[in-house]
């Protein structure tokens, strides 16, 4: 723990004297992944509904060979 603390302080240190560096602490320093969350957010809140929707398939007793159950489902879906 304490290596990682001293290599973090000497890359700052370095940053501070190197402007290309400084600028690039900067920009690790403002990121905000919120795209990447509320993707993962929707993904997630995607595979809750497929999830939901499987354990609703398996506890109906559906005749998988009836054309017209098969035309009920899709309407419902």
């Amino acid at each position: 723990c304490s290596s990682l603390i001293s290599s973090q302080s000497s890359f700052f240190l370095t940053a501070s004297t190197n402007p290309k560096a400084a600028l690039k602490s900067k920009i690790v320093a403002e990121f905000r992944p919120q795209s990447l969350i509320d993707e993962l957010l929707l993904y997630k809140r995607s595979e809750d509904q497929i999830e939901l929707k499987e354990k609703q398939l398996s506890t109906m007793r559906v005749d998988v060979c009836s054309t017209e159950t098969l035309k009920c489902l899709k309407g419902k879906a």
